[in-house]
């Protein structure tokens, strides 16, 4: 006979939907490196890129870590997607840049503030109702 345990890390609704915001946009940012941009071609340069890679493993095991519980993890996690949407912002003041890749860095900018929002935000607090005045 065997007994399972679970760990309940107590996070609310919000907080695991900003946890997976913030996992998918650094898995999405691991293979970034692996696609240079063509010589010529308006991008990021290949420092950039690398950052992006680096990042996006350390976000993407910070945020792992986070859903276990760890609450270190999951400011590291925070802090790594915030770094990579800086990288991004030169593009909306950059000459040159074409319009959908200005529109996906503010689509970046928007995902990491909602992940970012809903990793740290407050569980909701529950009202005790007593004879139906609320405590």
């Amino acid at each position: 006979m065997s007994t399972m345990t679970t760990r309940h890390t107590g996070h609310s609704t919000r907080q695991k939907v900003g946890l997976v915001l913030a996992g998918l946009m650094s898995a999405a940012n691991i293979p970034s490196a692996l696609i240079p941009v063509p010589e010529g071609d308006p991008g990021p340069p290949i420092g950039v890129l690398v950052a992006g890679s680096v990042l996006g493993v350390v976000g993407l095991v910070a945020v792992i870590a986070a859903w276990r519980g760890n609450r270190v993890a999951a400011r590291i996690a925070a802090g790594a997607l915030i770094i990579v949407t800086l990288t991004g912002l030169p593009a909306f003041f950059v000459e040159g840049i074409p319009a959908p890749i200005r529109i996906l860095v503010g689509v970046s900018v928007l995902w990491t503030v909602t992940a970012v929002y809903l990793m740290f935000s407050a569980p909701p607090r529950s009202t005790e109702f007593d004879g139906g005045e609320p405590r």
